[in-house]
């Protein structure tokens, strides 16, 4: 494991990188800042690394604003309908910072928080590092202060583990996601067309023109949104509603649930999701326009990546039949996603 300095606010505080090497020389580097995560190297099925999601080569343009690239979002990862919730009878209202909706914990989120970083000791001797931030009481109009844990390891199987744990003095909503943009061709190599989605969910949650939720689960069968099989990103985007992708219901509690799988055919790279939150964001970067340079020395155009971000319903302040986000004072919410990175060749298929 390797730590760095990334650069500096104006106010004094350093932003670190570390560094989680695996297995093949795979690697994985996030920052101390949101908890982005800025690099992940993978081998192809011939062993040749690359870079496989989009973000920065220094800290200016992640400062200077971006699509949550590789970050964690939260105190509500997605949107909370109108901006608002009620709890214990009493309203509150949060920064609608997306047209009509209250977006990924608002204008300053936790992906825009420096979070404190610790070595974390593990039995299987993989890179892990804790990070911890506490929010406190109304920061973005949230009430509670809230310590939140979330655990980085990066296993020696090429495995991304993330792990949360967060508590809080007073009831109040929390549900956090990761934000990476993968492209398994390797970041800055055009778009995701040629990438093969399949999402293990039968069912989507429906949303407006703005993308607010609704409290409504529909079939995906028969229609753009089903990904039971796989499918060419090339011919599905432009099929789905505002080509940019849904949210779909996972069954969440504490076991595991395979959530998706990407394969890149001509490189043999793959990934594979899987989680215990409630629902799966499937985003193609349809709205991606950085004007910032990327690590590979071009701009960020629409369909540069794509997000499966595992969350719970940001709706569920409203509709908690789709799994609660509320935590209660003195119980631990507890929450993994997995990210599992390995290689396929269709000559052996099996292996």
């Amino acid at each position: 494991m390797q730590k760095r300095s990334f650069g500096e606010f104006p106010s004094g505080e350093i932003v670190e990188t570390f560094t989680l090497a695996g297995a093949a020389g795979a690697s994985l580097e996030f920052l101390t800042y949101g908890g982005i995560v800025r690099s992940i190297k993978m081998p192809d099925r011939d062993g040749c690394l690359a870079d496989i999601v989009l973000g920065f080569d220094s800290l200016e343009p992640y400062l200077a604003g971006h699509p949550y690239f590789g970050a964690i979002a939260g105190r509500v990862a997605g949107r909370i309908p109108g901006g608002r919730f009620t709890l214990e009878g009493k309203i509150y209202e949060l920064v609608k910072n997306d047209g009509p909706n209250h977006l990924h914990g608002g204008l300053r989120g936790l992906d825009k928080r420096i979070w404190k970083a610790e070595p974390n000791e593990r039995a299987d001797g993989a890179d892990s590092v804790r990070l911890t931030y506490v929010s406190l009481d109304g920061e973005e109009g949230y009430p509670g202060t809230v310590d939140f844990s979330v655990t980085y390891t990066l296993t020696h199987d090429n495995v991304f583990i993330i792990e949360s744990e967060v508590t809080s003095d007073r009831t109040t909503p929390v549900s956090l996601t990761h934000h990476s943009y993968f492209n398994l061709a390797g970041e800055g190599s055009g778009d995701i067309f040629d990438h093969e989605l399949t999402i293990f969910s039968d069912r989507v949650f429906l949303v407006d023109e703005q993308l607010t939720p609704l409290g409504r689960a529909t079939p995906v069968v028969g229609t753009a949104s089903d990904f039971l099989a796989p499918r060419g990103l090339g011919e599905a985007i432009p099929h789905l509603f505002q080509r940019h992708g849904d949210c779909y219901v996972l069954p969440g509690g504490g076991e595991l649930y395979p959530a998706a799988r990407v394969l890149h055919p001509a490189s043999g790279r793959t990934l594979s999701v899987s989680t215990n939150e409630h629902c799966l964001q499937f985003y193609t970067s349809a709205y991606l326009d950085c004007p910032s340079i990327g690590k590979s020395g071009h701009p960020y155009l629409p369909f540069a990546g794509l997000c499966l971000e595992c969350e719970g319903y940001p709706a569920g302040v409203d509709f908690p039949e789709f799994g609660s986000i509320f935590i209660q004072p003195g119980i631990p919410q507890r929450r993994t996603t997995c990210y599992a990175f390995s290689t396929y060749n269709p000559n052996h298929p099996h292996e």
